[in-house]
């Protein structure tokens, strides 16, 4: 059984025990959090696909830890006006651990 979701303008293909880093999310270490933006849920060959979400279907995680992303550096430079911006970015995410895939009809 797996189930696609949608979270922080990103979608994830998720099974039970996978570990993924979502756009920061305002939960606490240990908290359980619940996705309710599944746009498909595969269960035993049969495919349910949302439009554009799976009525009644969640996915159960956990919240493992957060951290920051690898440093994004940008460069800007215009020719002949002397002009050289360095700009850094470190995206921040939270872990999340799935336990469970819910559908209810």
């Amino acid at each position: 059984m797996y189930a696609v979701l949608k979270s922080g303008g990103k979608q994830y293909r998720v099974t039970v025990g996978d570990k993924i880093d979502v756009e920061k999310l305002p939960n606490a270490v240990g908290e359980q959090v619940t996705l309710s933006d599944v746009l498909m849920v595969e269960h035993e060959g049969q495919v349910t696909v949302g439009k554009p979400l799976v009525a009644g279907a969640q996915v159960v995680a956990k919240v493992v830890g957060a951290g920051k992303g690898t440093k994004v550096t940008h460069f800007d430079y215009r020719n002949k006006h002397r002009r050289r911006k360095t700009i850094g970015h470190r995206q921040q995410y939270t872990r999340l651990e799935i336990f469970g895939i819910e559908v209810r009809s």
